[in-house]
């Protein structure tokens, strides 16, 4: 990829959402939410404290994450569909 996140940022891959409720029923694609869940792509350097030192970020590339429905921001890079969010915005890594 040749983006590369600043700061406290962290780029994220959605994972796809099942088709099928637990009960079998297909879900139509007009009826999906997006989902909440993803891969962590890429992450920045880490954001600054108060002194100036540099904090590193707790998720890295491969990272599963569950973050908020109407978190970051969507943009396409290099023809993937992608989310762009700060660290603060992630709920959680997915073991």
């Amino acid at each position: 990829m040749k983006f590369r996140p600043l700061h406290d940022r962290v780029v994220v891959r959605r994972l796809e959402s099942e088709e099928k409720t637990k009960g079998g029923i297909i879900i139509p694609d007009t009826a999906k939410e997006k989902p909440q869940e993803g891969e962590v792509v890429a992450v920045g350097p880490g954001a600054r404290d108060e002194s100036g030192k540099l904090v590193a970020l707790d998720v890295k590339a491969g990272d599963r994450v569950l973050f908020g429905k109407w978190s970051g921001t969507e943009v396409k890079i290099d023809g993937q569909d992608l989310l762009i969010m700060k660290e603060s915005d992630i709920m959680g890594i997915v073991a």
